[in-house]
């Protein structure tokens, strides 16, 4: 018999914003919850928070090697590697079983365990379990990509989904094939932490998405400590005795080159979950790629079934997921028709420097407006030449009649606060620039930079 819900929810990360939200309003509703991973989402259990425990450390260890230019003179006596990956863990594993108990408490949640298939419109399987639902939530997050190289699946290699929970011991050499965030932030820590570690990227820079100048600036930094083969294609990869051995190719001269590691993690991107979920056999729609194509207001091409998150391929990060949650909520459950809007989704990447975007390119923005471009460097601050930092900058461009903000770049020590306030003017009616030129910046604060930016506007 085929058991009726209110609502079904695949995932437990910003699907439960809806539920809880829903749940608090007080109404009797009957919800379902399948999950087929750790309870909490990919944030909490394999992605920025344990991700972010770990790079607090790394950076702490930078910031001493690197204290000799402040006439301090330190040495780094013991890492304890297995510590700091099992406290880690242990945090996330905690709070995971906090949300399932709460889950499984709730008189009108039912948590499935496993993976959710629709074999109907409205029907699910889970387990050999048929459920359906009146509305259905497609929260499903995504995976790691796993490229076609050959001798991969004959080798244990990491990805973001294990590597939190199964390494202990500090790999003497770490190589790394992929050039994302995930790439860089892990790469990062794990070279903080003694090992000698080699990222092989295909693209021509490291963090190819970001403005050009802050690529090459990142990559110029992070080449200090690791090593960086840019431009190159994993192709083969095989066991020698205890050692993995990867082979990747030069994609201008098509040589190749072999790298030795006692561990690999693959961090080639993010895949779709469609093709354990199957939601075109209700009629949802997807891409190629398998991501759920919604409309402006979440809504899939299916009544009733609605998708946020990672599930869309559209801005994988959790803040947008949280984001597309509060609108899927107005849209699917008052009745509201509040459209997303994408233009001002940030990011950053937590190594050191850090790196912190938002909005367009300098290229994109020439290209639709007439524009003015502010660059600063934060040793030409104050707190930078405290600091003693070097060559790091903040990016602003504007349009060169209203100065509405279009986008912000930003590479340098807190990246990520310092971006905030040209995010939060783009969320007001006209992004204008103004507030930065009237309101006071405390001296000598870091985000001098910022207001400085603005106040060097120029020709691109």
């Amino acid at each position: 018999m085929v058991k009726h819900y209110d609502i079904i929810a695949f995932g437990t990360g910003s699907s439960l914003n809806i539920v809880s939200e829903l749940l608090n309003l007080g109404r009797p509703i009957k919800v379902a919850v399948i999950e087929n991973d750790m309870i909490g989402g990919i944030c909490l259990t394999r992605g920025c928070i344990p991700s972010k425990m770990l790079l607090y450390p790394a950076i702490t260890v930078r910031r001493i090697l690197e204290s000799r230019r402040l006439g301090i003179e330190a040495n780094i006596s013991q890492i304890n590697f297995e510590e700091i990956m099992s406290r880690t863990y242990n945090s996330i594993a905690s709070e995971s079983r906090e949300i399932e108990e709460s889950l499984v408490k709730h008189p009108y949640v039912d948590l499935y365990k496993g993976n959710g298939t629709f074999v109907g419109e409205y029907t699910v399987d889970v387990n050999g379990k048929e459920i359906e639902g009146d509305i259905i939530l497609l929260c499903t997050g995504s995976k790691p990509y796993i490229p076609p190289i050959d001798g991969l699946d004959e080798v244990e290699y990491l990805t973001n989904d294990n590597f939190f929970r199964d390494l202990r011991q500090l790999p003497r050499k770490f190589v790394i094939i992929g050039g994302g965030y995930i790439a860089v932030e892990l790469g990062f820590f794990m070279a903080m932490m003694g090992s000698k570690v080699t990222i092989i990227g295909r693209r021509p820079r490291i963090m190819h998405n970001e403005e050009p100048e802050i690529s090459e600036l990142f990559q110029r930094d992070l080449s200090k400590y690791m090593k960086l083969l840019i431009n190159h294609e994993a192709i083969e990869v095989r066991k020698k005795g205890e050692k993995i051995i990867v082979t990747a190719e030069n994609k201008e001269t098509k040589d190749n080159v072999e790298v030795e590691a006692d561990k690999i993690l693959i961090a080639t991107g993010r895949a779709s979950n469609s093709d354990i979920t199957r939601p075109e056999k209700t009629g949802v729609r997807i891409n190629e790629k398998g991501w759920i194509l919604t409309d402006k207001y979440l809504q899939t091409s299916k009544q009733d079934i609605w998708a946020c998150g990672d599930a869309n391929g559209i801005h994988m990060y959790k803040h947008k997921a949280n984001y597309e949650s509060q609108i899927l909520f107005y849209n699917a459950f008052l009745n509201r028709k509040v459209a997303v809007t994408y233009h001002a989704v940030p990011h950053a990447i937590f190594t050191e420097p850090e790196i912190a975007s938002v909005g367009m390119k300098e290229k994109e923005a020439a290209e639709k407006y007439d524009i003015l471009v502010g660059y600063y460097k934060y040793e030409n601050t104050a707190m930078g030449e405290a600091m003693m930092v070097k060559d790091y900058f903040a990016k602003v461009i504007v349009d060169r009649e209203t100065y509405r903000i279009l986008g912000a770049h930003i590479v340098g020590p807190e990246a990520s606060i310092l971006i905030q306030e040209i995010v939060s003017l783009m969320y007001t009616n006209d992004m204008s620039a103004i507030p930065i030129f009237r309101g006071m910046h405390i001296h000598p604060a870091m985000s001098e930079v910022v207001e400085r930016a603005f106040y060097n506007l120029r020709e691109p």
